[in-house]
């Protein structure tokens, strides 16, 4: 990854990893999935400006079902029912492990020597961190964040493989993330019909006030549409375990949030954890000496054999 690419990647981390405490604060009050269809909505807005992609529709709608409806439907209910944002943000960073080890059977890709220390570092990070919190954390809840995870990671191979979310206009990154978003809205309230109910449908709108309207905006705008273009763009010009990594620094970022702004002040385990983190994305980063070309090789041992 280029110099301009790893801070592309580590401001993504930022808005995503703000994004949890935010999502906390606007769904107060709302339920989890009609939450994701409003989101939805507004960014599906976005197709009367954008083209469409220029790419498949089972593209589209795949990216669309995991990406945005999976990883979304699944992490705002695991924070309904009681997950805090901090470990909401670490527990969804198991996409970062299960996108390069999918990628790697689905893509052929493999990871370079430093990206897998640095993805190792990163495992640890997380597990310290995980330790360092308390086991008060719903087992339902937990469970549908790591299933987030793997829609998450599931999503990242797919517009990976789709190869087209680069340049401007149908070729953009911005094209595919505005018009996945379509295919969120309508199954996302009819689950929520389904499983919230008409009566909490209801009450969740008339609770709809000035804090859910800009969490809304913030998730919508910033995380969505300008959060996953870039993120998508990343994906389209470098290898999935390149980019996925750096997205590791998404948690500390909730968490310095959460202890700002909730008082969720992290525990010594969490801090030096974080700190592995950072180390591990920075670790991924370095790039590996390319080998050199066979032609070479076989000169410079021609080369020995005469001088010998």
């Amino acid at each position: 990854m280029t110099r301009r690419d790893m801070l592309l990647a580590a401001a993504v981390a930022s808005l995503w990893g703000f994004n949890f405490v935010v999502i906390d604060w606007g769904m107060a009050g709302i339920p989890p999935l009609l939450f994701v269809a409003i989101r939805f909505a507004v960014v599906s807005l976005a197709v009367l400006f954008v083209p469409r992609p220029q790419t498949g529709w089972r593209v589209v709608v795949g990216v669309g079902l995991f990406m945005s409806l999976g990883q979304f439907g699944l992490l705002y209910t695991s924070m309904a029912l009681g997950l805090s944002p901090g470990l909401a943000a670490l527990l969804l960073q198991a996409q970062a492990v299960l996108t390069i080890v999918i990628a790697a059977c689905a893509l052929r890709e493999r990871p370079t020597p430093p990206q897998v220390v640095g993805v190792g570092l990163g495992a640890i990070g997380l597990a310290i961190v995980a330790l360092g919190r308390g086991g008060d954390a719903p087992a339902t809840a937990v469970v549908l964040c790591l299933g987030g995870a793997l829609s998450w990671a599931i999503g990242n191979v797919i517009a990976r493989r789709a190869g087209t979310v680069r340049g401007a206009g149908r070729l953009g990154s911005l094209s595919l993330t505005v018009w996945s978003a379509l295919v969120v809205p309508v199954p996302s309230l009819a689950l929520s019909f389904a499983i919230e109910g008409p009566d909490r449908i209801g009450s969740g709108l008339a609770a709809f006030g000035w804090s859910a309207t800009l969490s809304t905006l913030y998730t919508a705008v910033l995380c969505t549409i300008v959060g996953y273009a870039i993120f998508n763009e990343l994906l389209g010009r470098n290898p999935s375990a390149a980019v996925v990594p750096w997205i590791l620094l998404a948690p500390i970022v909730a968490m310095a949030s959460a202890a700002v702004l909730l008082g969720e002040v992290p525990t010594p385990a969490e801090s030096i954890g974080g700190v592995i983190l950072v180390v591990g994305v920075l670790v991924t980063g370095i790039r590996s000496r390319p080998a050199p070309p066979t032609a070479q090789i076989e000169r410079e041992r021609r080369a020995t054999r005469l001088s010998a």
